[in-house]
């Protein structure tokens, strides 16, 4: 639900989208958003629905998901902490393309379409991060593609693997909680080959499931 409450700058000033943003102005961005939090399994917005307003995940995440002919599920992307979502719709005035789902309870930052607009108007750093957002997301795109072109289901497993994993001292450990159904919506198979495939490389010594987390073994 929606709360009204002042937002602190201190909670912008790490996310990527107001990187280099001037304290000032951050200040008049804080004041324009409101904090929402969204349950598990909650749909924060539908595909179709106008787009009225940009969110910032500050904490938990979120899958993008979109159906295809036939009405099966494809998950596009997973979204996590400081990522933003909504900001295509603001910019050429676009239904939203997707529905964006809640993958765990979340907590978001949203600003209106007119607040937003103002801001990037008057703020050159906060146009320049919204750039480089969407060319991110192209990049992403692009070598999603790719590898459903020309990757099987184990070179796709092993690939949005390693996308997904963050450096963690000398490991890469995956953070973000994903189930194997979303991973086979993610590369294009069933569950069933997906969970195959992870039984494989954890039999192998290719990753390892440690309290809860996945572990990739480069050696």
């Amino acid at each position: 639900m929606l709360a009204a409450v002042k937002i602190d700058i201190s909670r912008l000033q790490g996310i990527p989208l107001f990187a280099g943003v001037p304290e000032a102005q951050l200040a008049q961005i804080a004041h324009m958003m409101f904090g929402r939090r969204v349950p598990r399994n909650k749909t924060i917005v539908h595909a179709g629905d106008l787009t009225g307003s940009l969110y910032v995940i500050v904490r938990g995440s979120a899958k993008v998901m979109n159906r295809d002919l036939e009405g099966n599920e494809v998950i596009l992307t997973l979204l996590g902490a400081g990522e933003c979502f909504g900001e295509m719709g603001l910019i050429d005035g676009s239904p939203r393309s997707a529905d964006v789902v809640a993958n765990e309870e979340c907590e978001l930052l949203e600003i209106s379409k007119s607040d937003f607009k103002r801001a990037l108007a008057e703020n050159v750093e906060l146009g320049l991060n919204i750039m480089k957002s969407l060319v991110l997301r192209l990049r992403e795109a692009n070598r999603k593609i790719e590898s459903l072109a020309l990757m099987d289901v184990y070179g796709r497993v092993a690939k949005l693997l390693l996308d997904l994993s963050e450096k963690e001292g000398a490991l890469r450990v995956i953070r973000r909680k994903i189930t194997k159904q979303d991973m086979a919506k993610m590369v294009g198979a069933s569950r069933e080959m997906v969970s195959r495939v992870m039984k494989d490389l954890e039999a192998s010594g290719y990753l390892s499931v440690e309290s809860g987390r996945i572990v990739l073994h480069e050696d």
